[in-house]
C-alpha cells in the first residue's frame, strides 16, 4: 500500500497532526481534515508548518465530522481528485468530563454524536471505496473504550460504542478485503486535556456532593497527562502508520505496555471487581499518586 491515499480526520493538533505528517513521510498521499480552518487559520497553519518542517506535502481540507452532508461532499471530492481511497483513519473526537446528575442528556448525546456517530457516518460514506481498494479502516479509541472511568461516563460510553461497532464490523469487513483496527492509547502528552475546555474551579463549585471525588479525579488526571510516563503523539502515530502497511493488522492494538496492562485487567475481569477496585481509588481527594503501569486514564 505504498503511496496509498489516506484520509485522516481531526488533524489540527496532537495525534491527528502528528499521524498525518508521519503517514506522509512514510510515502502515503495524505488528505488531512480539520474543522473550520477558515475560522481557525492557525490550526491549518500548524499542520502546514509541521508538514513543511518534515519536507512533505499534505492535502488539507475542511470537514465537520458531525455534518453528514459535509462528509459526503468531502469523500466525493477525494474520489474525484484521487480516483481511490485506500485507508481511513478516524481520529477526530472530543473529551468530556462530567457525571449524569450534574449535566443534561443533551450534553451526553453531543459527545456520542462527535465520538461515535461521526465515525459511523464516515465509515459508511467511505466503505465502498475501501472495499474497492482492499483497504484499511483504523479508528482511534482509548483505554477508555475498554475500561469505564470516573467522571468519563459520556466519553467512555462513546468509545465503548466505537469499539463494539468496529469489533462487530471487523469480521464482516474482512470477507470483502477490508482490514479494521482499533487503536487504544493511554495518557498522551497532547492538547487533548486542554481541548476538553473544562473550567475546573467552576466545575468544582457546581459539583455539590461530588466535589471531593471530582477534585481527586482531576488531580490524578492532570498528573497522569503531564507525567513522564505519558506517551508522545509521535509514539501513537508510529503505531497507526504501521497499521497502514503491516501484513496482518490486529483488530485491537494498545500503544504502550501500560495501556496493554490496563486493558488486560478489564478483559480478565469477569465480575467487574478488579476495575472497580482500581478506579474507586481515583476519586479520593489526596495528593496525586505516582503513575502505575496498570492505571492509565482515558486518552
Amino acid at each position: 500500500m505504498s503511496a496509498s491515499v489516506v484520509l485522516i480526520t481531526g488533524a489540527s493538533s496532537g495525534i491527528g497532526l502528528t499521524t498525518a505528517v508521519a503517514a506522509a513521510k512514510a510515502g502515503h498521499r495524505v488528505i488531512a481534515t480539520l474543522r473550520n480552518p477558515t475560522n481557525n487559520p492557525e490550526k491549518a497553519d500548524a499542520l502546514r508548518t509541521a508538514a513543511s518542517a518534515a519536507g512533505v506535502s499534505i492535502d488539507i481540507r475542511s470537514l465537520d465530522v458531525t455534518d453528514a452532508a459535509a462528509i459526503a461532499s468531502c469523500v466525493d471530492g477525494i474520489i474525484a481528485d484521487y480516483g481511490r481511497l485506500d485507508a481511513v483513519i478516524n481520529n477526530a473526537g472530543a473529551g468530556h468530563v462530567g457525571t449524569i446528575e450534574l449535566e443534561s442528556v443533551d450534553a451526553v448525546r453531543s459527545v456520542l454524536e462527535t465520538n461515535f456517530f461521526s465515525v459511523v457516518t464516515l465509515t459508511k460514506a467511505t466503505f465502498a471505496h475501501l472495499r474497492a481498494a482492499g483497504g484499511r479502516l483504523i479508528t482511534l479509541s482509548s483505554v477508555g473504550g475498554a475500561v469505564g472511568q470516573p467522571f468519563n461516563e459520556a466519553y467512555c460510553a462513546s468509545k465503548f460504542a466505537v469499539e463494539g461497532f468496529m469489533e462487530s464490523l471487523a469480521p464482516v469487513a474482512a470477507t470483502v478485503g477490508v482490514r479494521v483496527s482499533i487503536v487504544e492509547p493511554g495518557p498522551v502528552s497532547t492538547e487533548f486535556v486542554a481541548n476538553v475546555g473544562a473550567d475546573v474551579p467552576a466545575m468544582l463549585a457546581a459539583a455539590g456532593p461530588y466535589a471531593p471525588a471530582m477534585l481527586g479525579y482531576l488531580q490524578r488526571t492532570q498528573q497522569q497527562f503531564s507525567s513522564a510516563s505519558a506517551q508522545s503523539a509521535g509514539d501513537v502515530a508510529a503505531v497507526i502508520v504501521d497499521l497502514l502497511t503491516t501484513d496482518a493488522p490486529p483488530a485491537r492494538v494498545q500503544t504502550s505496555p501500560a495501556a496493554s496492562a490496563f486493558v488486560g485487567v478489564k478483559l480478565a475481569d469477569l465480575d467487574g471487581s478488579a476495575v472497580q477496585t482500581t478506579t474507586s481509588g481515583w476519586v479520593q481527594q489526596s495528593a496525586p499518586q505516582a503513575t502505575t503501569p496498570t492505571e492509565p486514564v482515558a486518552g
